[in-house]
């Protein structure tokens, strides 16, 4: 098995030696289609918010179903401030801050702090030493066997799927947006700018929340901020906690092969791949985070040599890396607690 990833490797490093030659035609920003995104994913969303608020009245079965659907045109706005954070989405970098800014109004995660933790994953995905920083938090093998009795179990407790897709999404925005927790070069500037962001927030909520009504805004409101908070995990999880993913230590990491195997393309119906912004087609985003999401389809289908060792994955299909745990480092593969198990029974024979 590590043969076989060692030789695919090399064959992704030798085929993609220009890949920026192939890239650079789709970072170019379009005004046109940027325009249209913004249209097509403010207005939905400000449209299903009012009829929320009006459905509160009718039935509360109508308002929840309703807000399951706007948590997935929230996605829409978050890949929108997602793209403006790597200064994709528009030519101008002034115009990318303005509107990932007003973005973080819609999607309470606050515009620069994210951004710059986010661009640190991207020059680091797959790497194991700074993988609890803007990723899923993974052990391998050896480091969850290293761990006390009790830290494999809170390990364990972590990785339980209620915990990992519900419980975590609440922490990470309530506590993990609001407070600095995360250091990095030129750190303190930024928190200036969190705060700042923070308090505006909480400034347009507050005023809102006079306006419209305590009860029904923040119903409203974070119940869409919920279950857009479960859909952003689980495509995050998906997208890079896949069987045959690529994890490395520091010294022996590779970009390109980090984008290709490391990242999935998640494969969905038309309907869900325009929801979500494109980000299924993560293989891409990852080799180049300066081509917007409108741009990501064309890029894929135009240079299949990009797809060619890709872990593509359907909804059905993603179900299964739910029991994905550890990554074995000897096997290069994530794998299950009870094929952990079954390992160490072997070993023991």
């Amino acid at each position: 098995m590590q043969k076989d990833n060692v030789k695919i490797n090399e064959e992704i490093k030798k085929s993609l030696k220009n890949w920026r030659q192939i890239v650079k035609r789709y970072q170019k920003p379009n005004w046109k289609k940027a325009s249209i995104q913004l249209a097509n994913s403010f207005l939905p969303y400000l449209a299903l918010w009012v009829l929320m608020y009006f459905s509160m009245r009718w039935s509360i079965w109508i308002t929840l179903l309703l807000g399951i659907v706007n948590a997935f045109f929230l996605v829409r706005i978050f890949i929108i401030q997602h793209d403006c954070g790597h200064q994709s989405f528009f030519k101008s970098k002034k115009l990318n801050n303005i509107v990932g800014f007003t973005c973080s109004f819609f999607s309470f995660i606050p515009y620069k702090y994210w951004a710059k933790i986010h661009n640190f994953h991207h020059g680091h995905s797959g790497q194991i030493e700074t993988w609890d920083i803007g990723d899923i938090p993974t052990l391998t093998v050896k480091q969850y066997e290293e761990k006390t009795k009790w830290g494999k179990l809170a390990y364990r407790i972590w990785r339980n799927p209620l915990i990992t897709f519900v419980v975590a999404p609440i922490y990470y925005m309530v506590v993990s947006n609001r407070f600095p927790t995360i250091k990095l070069k030129n750190w303190r500037n930024l928190i200036t700018v969190q705060v700042r962001n923070n308090l505006a927030i909480a400034a347009v909520y507050l005023t809102l929340g006079y306006f419209l009504g305590w009860g029904r805004f923040l119903f409203i409101q974070f119940f869409i901020v919920f279950c857009f908070g479960i859909i952003a995990f689980w495509f995050f999880y998906v997208q890079h906690q896949h069987e045959q993913s690529y994890k490395q230590w520091k010294d022996n990491w590779d970009y390109v092969v980090a984008a290709i195997r490391g990242s999935s393309h998640y494969k969905l119906p038309k309907v869900f791949q325009w929801l979500s912004g494109n980000i299924g087609i993560h293989h891409i985003h990852h080799l180049s985070s300066l081509i917007p999401n409108y741009n990501l389809e064309k890029c894929m289908k135009e240079n299949p040599i990009l797809n060619k060792h890709v872990t593509v994955i359907t909804f059905w299909k993603s179900l299964k890396l739910m029991s994905h745990k550890l990554w074995d480092e000897e096997r290069q593969k994530m794998i299950s607690f009870s094929e952990y198990a079954q390992m160490k029974m072997m070993k023991m024979a």
